[in-house]
């Protein structure tokens, strides 16, 4: 069975009605995005965080997976996915994809403000004085800016064991996650699916575009890998 790794962003549930991360004046959904998404921001001013995440857990449960998600989803039956997301969102799994890694955390997860292991399922608001076991105050499961990613060593193992990678809904501007093309094996075959693709530059590797959403793109590049791969 061949391996097909994806590396998703926000143009992948835009479709859904997520907003996409920020517009072109820096704010997200209104918000200066380094007062609700840095450490600084939390420290500053935890509760405006918490309500701001609290609004995009609230939009999260009204919205469902796209036929971009769900084909991916479908795509199992034939092909090992491995799914790497920038988005923060569950609709991934919503349609039914097994093997999903968030880069930039999960949206309906928590985490102790001192110990980065305590991490837990968190579907509903979160305040000031909802703590861990040992009393430490909880905080969104997100990789805000100035923090690392520690799923990044997984993301580049997934991308190395790719027959074909597939960029879904992303600009591949933002570091580190737009590094991980390259680690794609001598050879191995690109997609790009995006209505507006960004320039993609120093691609050693076949480039093919698919100037579509994700919605159009993704089962457009199930019929091409049939082909391929039958």
């Amino acid at each position: 069975m061949k391996t097909l790794t994806l590396l998703t962003g926000a143009g992948m549930s835009a479709e859904s009605g997520i907003a996409t991360f920020r517009d072109a004046n820096g704010l997200w959904e209104g918000h200066d995005v380094m007062e609700v998404a840095t450490p600084d921001g939390f420290r500053r001013n935890p509760d405006l965080v918490l309500k701001f995440y609290n609004q995009r857990r609230r939009q999260l449960h009204t919205v469902k997976p796209n036929v971009g998600h769900t084909t991916l989803a479908q795509m199992e039956r034939e092909f090992k996915i491995n799914i790497v997301t920038q988005n923060v969102d569950n609709l991934h799994e919503a349609a039914g994809s097994s093997n999903v890694l968030h880069l930039h955390g999960e949206l309906l997860k928590v985490r102790s403000t001192k110990d980065p292991h305590y991490i837990i399922e968190w579907p509903g608001d979160l305040h000031l004085g909802d703590c861990d076991p040992n009393g430490r105050q909880l905080r969104p499961h997100i990789v805000w800016f100035g923090e690392e990613v520690p799923a990044l060593e997984e993301a580049v193992v997934r991308v190395q064991e790719a027959d074909a990678v597939v960029v879904i809904g992303t600009s591949m501007q933002v570091y580190p996650a737009a590094g991980l093309i390259h680690y794609a094996r001598p050879g191995v075959p690109l997609f790009y699916i995006d209505p507006k693709p960004a320039t993609l530059y120093d691609i050693a590797n076949p480039l093919e575009i698919i100037p579509e959403s994700a919605s159009i793109g993704v089962p457009l590049l199930w019929e091409k890998l049939k082909k391929v791969w039958s």
